[in-house]
């Protein structure tokens, strides 16, 4: 399950919305688990949340992950966020205010929680449109900061230019969820949000990120950030299966991306994997397979198919 990607539409990546930790936990493992069951969301689909899952997925005490399922059953159904969309009549865009979840259910004895996703959550985790933000869960599974794990969303989606251009300071607050009120002091947002995201995220997940801030005369008016990915480390390689493991890290950028447009419009990967197309372009389709093809596990289930498409050891 760490392994499993999570994708969402660049429109819900920069949302602006507040959720605790706990609380945007379960939206992932409800993606991931919507994704790897097959079945795809509606805005009718229960999806279930155990939490045996959650205490695997982020390592946290069986209490702790009880905890969290109780919590949401209030919490999260409360919880809104907007984000910027088009009015297809004329073009011009708007602010839509959503709710995250329609329906949420929570059986105590069995330690479950069942969510439904409000209709306008559903196509931005899962259509596949042109613009789109996928990463695996494993990378924020060990981000202990809700401002943590955001930022990371933030900066991935930047992944390929290996560059973020300047927030401004306002859109940057509203993005990470902090309130009017939090953190006014810029020391204080420094401080407390922005510094010690950076430092949990260049611990523990796949990238390295440094930030520049912009002034407007004295004052601080945004932040850029540039970011790297993290070289592979050895003791990873050693555990990879002695008769795929090397193939798989000769795998550039460039490959993964060639093989990933060829596996799009193979049929049998169509078929198999239609869930993920939605109403999406072979376009989105293909730099998600590029993206999957990063993990050892995918890239064993296409190894067969790539050599037909010419991959060479």
């Amino acid at each position: 399950m760490k392994n499993s990607l999570i994708v969402k539409d660049n429109a819900l990546i920069n949302a602006s919305y507040n959720l605790e930790l706990t609380e945007q936990r379960l939206i992932m493992l409800a993606i991931i688990n919507a994704r790897e069951s097959g079945q795809g969301i509606t805005a009718d689909s229960k999806l279930e949340i155990h939490a045996s899952d959650y205490a695997k997925l982020f390592n946290v005490s069986i209490d702790a992950s009880y905890k969290a399922l109780r919590e949401a059953v209030n919490n999260l159904f409360n919880r809104q966020f907007s984000y910027t969309a088009e009015y297809k009549r004329t073009g011009k865009t708007g602010v839509v205010r959503s709710r995250w979840v329609s329906r949420i259910f929570y059986v105590d004895d069995l330690a479950l929680l069942e969510i439904t996703f409000s209709p306008d959550v559903v196509p931005l985790v899962t259509r596949l449109e042109e613009h789109f933000t996928s990463y695996q869960a494993k990378q924020v599974a060990h981000l202990t900061s809700k401002y943590a794990t955001r930022l990371y969303e933030l900066l991935i989606a930047w992944r390929e230019v290996g560059k973020v251009p300047t927030i401004n300071i306002g859109e940057f607050r509203d993005r990470l969820g902090l309130l009017d009120d939090d953190y006014i002091a810029m020391s204080d947002f420094k401080k407390r949000v922005l510094e010690p995201s950076i430092k949990q995220i260049n611990e523990h997940t796949d990238i390295t990120v440094t930030y520049e801030q912009h002034k407007k005369g004295r004052l601080i008016s945004g932040f850029s950030f540039r970011l790297k990915r993290k070289q592979q480390t050895k003791q990873a390689e050693s555990k990879r299966d002695p008769d795929t493991g090397d193939l798989f890290t000769k795998m550039t950028d460039a490959q993964r991306h060639l093989f990933g447009h060829k596996l799009a419009h193979d049929a049998r990967v169509q078929s198999e994997y239609s869930q993920l197309i939605g109403t999406g372009s072979y376009e989105a389709f293909a730099k998600l397979l590029a993206d999957m093809l990063a993990e050892e596990k995918h890239f064993k289930t296409f190894y067969p198919l790539l050599i037909e498409h010419g991959f060479k050891k």
